[in-house]
């Protein structure tokens, strides 16, 4: 019994030791989330950009724009981006469950009204400042943020115009792309059709096979010029208007594409009359159903200038 008894004892002590360092270790790590969300770096030193980006992005829709974020400041915002978008993902089907729209990506949209770190990222004034020299205006509005995580496997996304779900009454519209790891073509690169903006809408079609086939067909026959990069650092990041036909290959790597977006409104646009149900969705949705004509300036739609 005297053995038996040491040997209870033993490990009882054993437990208590290796609890009180569990929990030491938790405390440790909370303590250490708190401290790299509160001390993100603001980003809001403004990074003035070259002539040759606003001429290109004049001229076909889009630009590429090199080291936005410095690899500091790219490791302290991937862990909160990537955080937010695990915990508020709701897609649980397999892969081969899903239709081509959810084979291309996991969506998570507006992660700034649920999370400060990444709100912090969102409002930066280093990133709306870019997006209103590009279009050449004052001030913009965030329309929504959504992080786009393609996943190993992961399928194609289809050619089509982001604009197309858009209630509003101005092309002056930007959507900013960035991986937060290094990205390439294999890994499901956006592409662009340059010079496809200019006609608004082409196709009364969400993104799907059927835009897919479409827009291919009409890429084709306009002889639009197919522009992606080959690499991009995380930190580095593509501008786009609402209107510029893109798609992206599926990803053919064993690792996550994490991309963090956030879409752009020129200050000043109004809210238009939806044409669809896609659109009658958006208004409700990110717009607050403000009526038709007036400043879309809602809560959801801050300034970040």
């Amino acid at each position: 019994m005297q053995y038996t008894d040491k040997i209870i004892h033993y490990y009882t002590i054993l437990f208590i030791f290796f609890r009180r360092l569990d929990l030491l270790f938790l405390s440790i790590n909370q303590f250490d989330m708190n401290i790299s969300v509160s001390e993100l770096p603001l980003l809001d030193e403004l990074k003035p950009i070259v002539n040759e980006n606003i001429k290109e992005f004049a001229e076909k829709g889009h630009t590429l724009i090199r080291d936005i974020l410095s690899p500091e400041e790219v490791a302290a915002y991937r862990p909160v981006i990537v955080d937010a978008a695990e915990k508020y993902n709701t897609e649980r089907r397999k892969m081969q469950d899903r239709d081509t729209y959810g084979k291309a990506f996991l969506q998570i949209m507006n992660l700034w009204r649920v999370d400060e770190a990444v709100k912090q990222f969102v409002m930066a004034k280093r990133l709306g400042k870019i997006a209103a020299d590009l279009m050449g205006v004052e001030n913009v509005r965030i329309y929504h943020d959504q992080a786009l995580f393609k996943e190993p496997g992961g399928g194609p996304t289809p050619w089509h115009q982001d604009q197309y779900y858009w209630p509003v009454d101005t092309n002056n519209t930007i959507t900013m792309w960035m991986p937060l790891v290094d990205i390439d073509v294999d890994m499901g690169m956006l592409t662009f059709a340059s010079g496809s903006y200019d006609k608004g809408a082409i196709f009364d079609f969400e993104i799907s096979d059927e835009s897919e086939s479409a827009f291919d067909d009409y890429v084709k026959e306009r002889n639009f010029s197919i522009t992606r990069a080959q690499t991009m650092k995380a930190g580095d990041a593509t501008f786009h208007r609402g209107f510029t036909i893109h798609n992206a290959p599926g990803n053919n790597s064993n690792k996550m594409r994490e991309v963090m977006t956030i879409i752009y409104l020129a200050d000043g646009a109004r809210v238009s009359q939806p044409k669809h149900q896609w659109q009658k969705n958006d208004h409700a949705k990110w717009l607050m159903s403000k009526p038709v004509g007036e400043l879309i300036d809602s809560e959801l739609n801050p300034k970040v200038l």
